[in-house]
């Protein structure tokens, strides 16, 4: 077990990069069974999820290695279609072989899911949608058994009661790029990390259009090639590293955010009192002074250059002022960054609500966020927050990625020591959290428990 000490009471301030995007890169990771040719990865995170993903592509047959800005991924046994209970029950993202697998090699055997305990998340629309392709599938002992000598083009729905489902949009559209014909994905995510999966199968060959909108089509191909792609910035360790300023206090630049995938986040801090800015890192003004440019030409270029990472600053000197936020697929605040903010609301200045309509049974942070002093009441899919002046340092335990982070961010603002155990969940999600919570200014060690206590200060996994 690993944990993190934390002396609060530090302002942030200096700069830190955003890593690769790990709710894109996985689906992606997955994808490289479709493909005949080798794939290299760009910009892929060193993760706990990252690590088994591959050891389970392993078993499926894709040698994966690590190259000096990603992950190269070739398939050298076409013949597996069993993937091991053990590595799909770490975490949900590894049920995303299970299209890839049925469109590329007509069977899949996938144990049902696991991952972090954050509510019921069924796999329900994953299987209708299959189904819909022409899949046969039976769940046999735990595991989804799926057949299909080849899948055929159909209309798909992957809205859910909370909305559409991501990961299940990202099987179905996996699957739907080997299918006979036309397949149309309607009530479909519309999630950055969605996008970029479809850019990346485009990429390899694959005909996909209507990306980013609730209606995506697929022409059907017959086999997929490889290549290189860059994966996009994490936008949830960038808005945490935003909250962990906005909660510390300072100022500070986080390196490498596509600004259109935070939008939500930018509102929810700018009306809890931080100031936001932007720093553009491409020499637009070039576009504005050439004498041959269009206006339409203009307008097409600051387009490319907003979906285009740049540096984002955020100054907080002052406490949070209170706000009601409701966690909403995208564009709207993002479920994985609900805790986060409702860390930051405990020390605002009066009442806050924050509700989570994605996963709404998703505050198990609370209960050790009231041990560090705050004050706050679960409601259904709720937490009603009556903001303190001060949070006190305390030993707390993470029960899951994002509640890890909470935690954390908590603990920068509490008086004295804050003691973080099971902290090896920020591992499935953050490179290195606490290092760069350091270049930041952040007062914060890890260790292991499993070591003699006097160890602890040298050790950094």
């Amino acid at each position: 077990m690993s944990s993190f000490l934390i002396t609060g009471g530090v302002p942030l301030c200096g700069s830190v990069r955003v890593s690769g995007s790990k709710n894109a890169v996985l689906p992606m990771m997955a994808a490289s069974i479709l493909a005949s040719e080798p794939v290299e990865l760009l910009g892929v995170p060193q993760l706990a999820d990252v690590r088994t993903l591959r050891n389970l592509l392993r078993h499926l047959g894709v040698q994966s290695r690590r190259t000096a800005d990603g992950l190269s991924l070739t398939t050298d046994d076409a013949a597996p279609i069993r993937a091991p209970l053990r590595l799909v029950r770490r975490m949900r993202a590894s049920f995303c072989v299970l299209g890839p697998l049925l469109a590329r090699r007509g069977r899949a055997v996938v144990p049902l899911p696991g991952g972090c305990s954050i509510g019921d998340r069924p796999v329900d629309l994953h299987l209708k949608g299959l189904a819909a392709l022409g899949a046969n599938i039976l769940v046999e002992r735990g595991c989804v058994v799926a057949r299909a000598a080849r899948l055929r083009g159909a209309t798909v729905s992957m809205r859910g009661p909370c909305g559409p489902t991501v990961t299940g949009t990202a099987n179905v559209l996996s699957a739907a790029v080997l299918a006979q014909g036309t397949t149309t994905i309607t009530g479909a995510a519309v999630e950055p990390e969605i996008v970029d999966l479809g850019n990346f199968l485009n990429s390899l060959g694959a005909k996909i259009d209507g990306l980013g909108t609730p209606t995506i089509r697929v022409m059907g191909v017959d086999e997929l090639g490889g290549g290189a792609y860059r994966v996009i910035p994490d936008r949830i360790e960038a808005a945490t590293l935003l909250l962990a300023v906005a909660i510390a206090g300072g100022s500070a630049t986080v390196c490498g955010v596509v600004p259109e995938h935070l939008a939500a986040v930018f509102s929810c801090l700018r009306a809890a009192g931080c100031v936001v800015g932007q720093v553009s890192n491409l020499p637009v003004g070039r576009v504005f002074n050439s004498p041959e440019t269009s206006w339409k030409l203009v307008l097409r270029r600051l387009r490319q250059v907003s979906n285009l990472p740049h540096d984002i600053t955020i100054t907080a000197d002052c406490p949070p002022r209170p706000l009601d936020v409701t966690a909403e697929p995208y564009p709207g605040v993002p479920t994985d960054v609900q805790a986060q903010l409702t860390a930051l609301l405990c020390l605002a200045r009066g009442r806050s609500l924050v509700r989570d309509c994605v996963f709404p049974g998703r505050f198990l942070h609370v209960a050790e966020l009231r041990r560090l002093g705050a004050s706050i009441e679960c409601r259904e899919g709720a937490a009603a927050i009556a903001g303190v002046e001060q949070l006190t340092g305390a030993a707390v335990t993470a029960s899951d990625l994002r509640a890890s982070a909470a935690l954390v961010l908590a603990g920068l603002a509490a008086e004295g020591t804050t003691r973080v155990d099971h902290a090896e969940h920020l591992d499935r999600g953050y490179q290195r959290l606490d290092e760069k919570l350091g270049q930041l200014g952040a007062r914060i060690e890890r260790f292991d428990t499993t070591l003699p206590r006097d160890a602890s200060a040298s050790v950094v996994e």
